[in-house]
C-alpha cells in the first residue's frame, strides 16, 4: 500500500472527517481491517491500517525494553491510540482528546505518507510547509543519506 496526495477537508462539530474515496479504498484493501488513529509527529495525527499498526508494534517489540525512549514512546503512543471505523458516508470520528492534541479546528489537511495518513490542522500544515519547502533539496539529501 502506498498512500500519496494532499486533501483539504472540513471537520464537523462531531469531529468527523471524510476520507477521499480513493484513499479509503486503499486503506480498506484486503480484509476490511480496522483503522487506528494515533498521535503523529510534528503536531499531526496518524491514521494506520491494522497491518501497519501491528508492524509498528513489532518494530518496537524488537527494540530493547530497557531503553527509556522505547518505553516512553510506547506509553505515549499506544495509550492514546484509538480504533476508528468508517461511517456510511466514508467519514471517521476523531476522538476528542486526539483532536485537542493536534489542535484540530474546522479546516484540516489529509496527507498520504507512504503507509499511513496524517491529519493536520490546515494552518499548522501551511506553517510547516512554509518553513521547510524551500529546503526540500537539503532535506531530501539528508533523508537519502540515512537509507
Amino acid at each position: 500500500m502506498l498512500l500519496t496526495g494532499s486533501f483539504s477537508r472540513a471537520i464537523d462539530e462531531k469531529l468527523r472527517i471524510a476520507i477521499p474515496k480513493r484513499v479509503r479504498e486503499e486503506l480498506l484493501r484486503g480484509n476490511g481491517q480496522a483503522l487506528y488513529v494515533a498521535p503523529g509527529t510534528d503536531g499531526s495525527l496518524a491514521l494506520y491500517t491494522e497491518d501497519v499498526f501491528a508492524a509498528l508494534a513489532a518494530r518496537l517489540t524488537a527494540a530493547s525494553p530497557a531503553e527509556q525512549d522505547v518505553r516512553a514512546f510506547s506509553r505515549l503512543f499506544y495509550s492514546q491510540a484509538q480504533r476508528v471505523e468508517f461511517d456510511t458516508q466514508g467519514r471517521i470520528r476523531i476522538p476528542a482528546e486526539l483532536a485537542e492534541l493536534a489542535r484540530l479546528k474546522r479546516d484540516a489537511v489529509l496527507l498520504g505518507v507512504m503507509d499511513h495518513l496524517e491529519i493536520w490542522d490546515r494552518a499548522r500544515w501551511e506553517q510547516y510547509l512554509t518553513e521547510r519547502q524551500n529546503r526540500y533539496d537539503e532535506i531530501a539529501e539528508a533523508a537519502f543519506r540515512r537509507t
